[in-house]
């Protein structure tokens, strides 16, 4: 709970709004994931479970990796900004339906809630992006990509695509509650679609041309062209930042009408 005392009021007005941002984080975290440190733990660790159980899956069918001598490697750098960008996206709409009525505290806005959530899936995938190098190290995989800053910004792009989609689905529950159902039908079809695993460049040029549209499969290509910069990948850099700002743009516009709904 978020109250007012006598020593917000001797505050900065930045400083009043970094306590309040610092208790809804804090406060995101432990109703999410308990006051164990081990329930966090879990998130951190699933997308390292999700990636090698697509592993595990190949191993078991002997197939090869669909580019490069190794499977975890292949998995790795196409599904952790895929699951960056989903995470963030979804967790982002999520917090302002279980975190709503903090609302009615004049201290707190929406884009608080907003905000504050954004902050804790960048650094849970941060977090999850270090056990899955480090898991990678152990069984003798190099992390390391040829080109760094190449992986840096499909990173980035990532988060800024997951920012664009999330306030934009904020937006929408707003007026449609059930699109959170809507929308978790609708991630499983980009996540298939995203070519994590499998290489969308080598389908037909017809069928490849409108699967870039969908700027999570270029996010992915975009980190695996930098551990594989022999395989000739195309990415739109400028598509896929534009579609995370202009969805960025987008949803702050029409979170207007849903502030002045929820004020109704």
């Amino acid at each position: 709970m978020i109250v007012s005392t006598p020593a917000d009021k001797r505050r900065s007005p930045l400083e009043s709004y970094l306590h309040v941002l610092h208790a809804l984080i804090l406060r995101d975290m432990r109703t999410r994931f308990g006051a164990s440190i081990w329930g966090y733990g879990v998130v951190v660790l699933w997308p390292c479970v999700h990636i090698f159980l697509l592993i595990a899956i190949y191993t078991f069918q002997k197939l090869p990796a669909p580019l490069g001598d190794d499977r975890a490697m292949f998995f790795a750098t196409g599904a952790v900004p895929v699951l960056l960008f989903q995470y963030i996206s979804r967790e982002v709409m999520k917090s302002v339906i279980m975190n709503r009525p903090l609302t009615y505290y004049p201290q707190v806005k929406l884009f608080d809630l907003i905000f504050s959530r954004i902050l804790v899936e960048i650094v849970t995938g941060f977090l999850a992006l270090l056990v899955v190098s480090s898991v990678l190290v152990a069984i003798g995989v190099d992390p390391i990509p040829s080109d760094p800053l190449t992986a840096v910004g499909g990173y980035i792009a990532a988060i800024i695509l997951g920012i664009g989609v999330g306030t934009i689905n904020v937006a929408i529950i707003g007026f449609f509650p059930g699109w959170m159902i809507g929308y978790a039908l609708f991630s499983i079809i980009l996540y298939v679609s995203s070519g994590v695993m499998f290489m969308p460049s080598y389908l037909p040029e017809k069928v490849y041309f409108w699967m870039k549209f969908n700027p999570a499969l270029q996010t992915a290509e975009w980190v695996r062209s930098a551990y594989y910069p022999y395989a000739g990948l195309q990415v739109d850099y400028l598509y896929v930042i534009m579609f995370g700002l202009t969805s960025t743009t987008i949803g702050l516009f029409l979170l207007k009408h849903v502030v002045s709904k929820m004020q109704g």
